[in-house]
């Protein structure tokens, strides 16, 4: 590899050598590959991000201007769009709806947290009768797609007496149903070595206090990626909350957005694409927040130590 460095070389009295062809091709070829590559990355990021900047664009945009320009640049810009899809057709504001998400949102992640936790834990650190099987079990309903669960569920929360709450969107979270989050924790957990916690029950620690105060420290990064996911999963949602909630004022964004659509009536898509980018906002906004936990979470999940 040394006679294909390209730093130039130096000649026994001090003098800098010139470089040879061979390294002048090289240099070449390297610059050449680097400039394709971050090209073509170029041009592919832009397809890509095109269309979330034209929504962008055209939520400033008249009705009218959004089917006669196809740019993403409104030639005249007003925030009418906003102002008017911010009042809804309903009795009730956008902030009402933004209000229910996180009330849906945060005790699910919450819950999401804490319990995927501990159940990975247990999966993770300990020996008991039926682990295989149940973790079998986990894996089967990871597998398993959600939509042959929905009937199920649906009538055993009607027998509860849950419709029409928030109950059915927090209690599974809080339980560890989402099977993803469970083996994420899990992959993580056994890439960490063991000795912290060893050298903690020798020094009179619990279980409970070992996984307080040793574990979830260094699980930090997972349980970021595993709380970032959710809330981006929950905030698009929109069959959950379809089947579930009947009221108007307990609807989430993802059903908001569908009130905008009138059947009966000419869409206005410049309300519409202005409350969307309202809804995409918190997630895009939390996302780069946590970019770096985010990618350190699912990186080092995908390791087995």
């Amino acid at each position: 590899m040394a006679a294909f460095s390209y730093l130039p070389k130096h000649s026994g009295s001090g003098e800098r050598e010139a470089p040879t062809q061979l390294e002048i091709k090289l240099r070449r070829k390297a610059r050449f590959n680097a400039a394709l590559r971050y090209t073509l990355l170029t041009v592919v990021g832009l397809i890509m991000v095109y269309p979330l900047v034209w929504l962008i664009g055209a939520s400033f945009k008249t009705n009218a201007e959004m089917f006669s320009s196809p740019g993403f640049w409104p030639s005249n810009p007003t925030i009418q769009g906003y102002i008017d899809g911010w009042q809804t057709s309903t009795a009730y504001t956008f902030g009402r709806f933004f209000m229910n998400s996180l009330w849906i949102i945060i005790p699910k992640t919450i819950g999401t947290a804490i319990s995927c936790t501990l159940v990975a834990y247990g999966f993770a650190r300990f020996e008991f009768p039926g682990k295989k099987i149940l973790f079998a079990s986990v894996i089967a309903t990871l597998l398993l797609p959600n939509v042959v669960t929905r009937i199920p569920q649906y009538l055993l929360f009607r027998d509860l007496g849950w419709l029409n709450t928030f109950l059915p969107l927090w209690v599974p979270s809080a339980l560890a149903g989402d099977a993803f989050f469970v083996f994420m924790v899990i992959q993580f957990l056994r890439a960490i070595p063991r000795d912290m916690e060893e050298a903690a029950r020798v020094d009179g620690a619990n279980t409970l206090q070992t996984l307080v105060f040793i574990v979830v420290p260094m699980l930090m990064p997972a349980l970021i990626s595993v709380c970032l996911f959710q809330f981006m999963w929950t905030m698009n949602d929109f069959l959950g909350p379809l089947i579930y909630l009947s009221s108007v004022d307990k609807y989430p964004v993802s059903l908001a957005l569908k009130l905008s659509i009138d059947t009966t009536e000419a869409f206005a898509w410049n309300q519409i694409l202005a409350m969307s980018v309202l809804a995409l906002a918190p997630s895009l906004a939390v996302f780069f927040m946590a970019q770096k936990y985010f990618i350190e979470g699912i990186s080092t999940g995908g390791v087995k130590g």
